[in-house]
């Protein structure tokens, strides 16, 4: 059923219970992962005497390796081969969902796992929905994984 599974991450608490279900999905199916971190650019375009863009991106892209490697090794101590994937460019600014979507087609995996912080109201108008625009923009099955409880 599913051969290739993408499992997006972000390093953040819902990523991790992302991970922990493609583990075992994953262990279960026999398939293989690939495990995918897309560095988000869009707070560059908030312009400040004060920040270092440069800066910024260097620290998301080490959040996103350390991501990456922590990602990996719950797959490898599960016996799941896995490959990691550093996206260090959404494929146009601040777009992360058509980004995974993306590589998700170019893959090609038969669907996609990734962890939703499950933001309600202001937040979410604010912030958007990355989970949102995946399933909007894919063709393929996508597990959202809650990270929050709303209250």
């Amino acid at each position: 059923m599913y051969e290739r599974i993408l499992v997006a991450v972000d390093g953040g608490p819902s990523s991790e219970l992302a991970i922990a279900q493609a583990v075992g999905l994953s262990k279960h199916l026999g398939a293989e992962v690939k495990v995918l971190f897309v560095v988000d650019d869009s707070e560059l375009f908030f312009e400040s005497a004060y920040i270092d863009p440069q800066q910024i991106i260097s620290g998301m892209i080490s959040v996103g390796q350390k991501a990456l490697a922590t990602a990996a090794r719950g797959f490898e101590n599960a016996g799941v081969r896995c490959l990691t994937e550093l996206a260090e460019r959404p494929i146009s600014p601040g777009n992360i969902s058509g980004t995974i979507v993306s590589h998700a087609d170019q893959w090609p995996a038969d669907l996609i796992i990734m962890g939703t912080h499950g933001r309600r109201g202001v937040r979410r108008v604010i912030m958007g929905s990355v989970s949102e625009g995946v399933i909007a923009k894919s063709a393929r099955p996508v597990l959202l994984i809650r990270g929050e409880t709303v209250h």
